[in-house]
């Protein structure tokens, strides 16, 4: 089986977009994606892209994604984030997520950044096994705190809470 992994094309939005709501289903939130494929061409291939994407393929046709952005910490200065690395359900247990784990960690080398970070529920134990094998540490000390949308408005608007 011959797996490629490439950099993703605004052309394959479409497919990418597919798998942000196979993930989001399997995250058990299938209603949470919001994000547009006109949206992910925009932010990803704008001369100033928000995100980096990068495709496996088997057969020209994509079965995964890692797609992160940059990020800076105050302590170690640029990090990268890892936002999403997903393999479609059917092509599990091939090798395709570590090819390309693989390829965003060679990007961030090629970046010269101090850190990669990403999250991973708890209740994921298969990829949180797969993160700690390839030389993560999964943290228990640190809670991810977010605002969404009307949170940002509310406090904007200086409604109480």
């Amino acid at each position: 089986m011959n797996i490629i992994i490439r950099e993703a094309l605004s052309k394959d939005m479409s497919k990418v977009l597919e798998l942000i709501k196979e993930l989001a289903t399997f995250e058990k939130e299938p209603d949470a994606v919001i994000v547009t494929e006109k949206q992910l061409i925009n932010d990803g291939f704008s001369s100033s892209p928000k995100f980096k994407c990068f495709v496996a393929e088997i057969n020209q046709e994509i079965v995964g994604i890692a797609v992160g952005y940059p990020r800076y910490s105050t302590w170690k200065g640029p990090t990268i984030h890892l936002e999403d690395l997903i393999v479609t359900k059917s092509k599990r247990g091939l090798g395709i997520g570590f090819k390309l784990f693989s390829k965003f960690i060679h990007y961030a080398h090629e970046l010269n950044v101090k850190r990669i970070e990403w999250v991973v529920l708890d209740w994921n134990k298969s990829a949180i096994d797969f993160y700690k094998k390839n030389g993560a540490h999964v943290l228990d000390d640190w809670r991810v705190a977010q605002m969404d949308f009307n949170a940002i408005k509310k406090f904007v608007n200086n409604e109480d809470f």
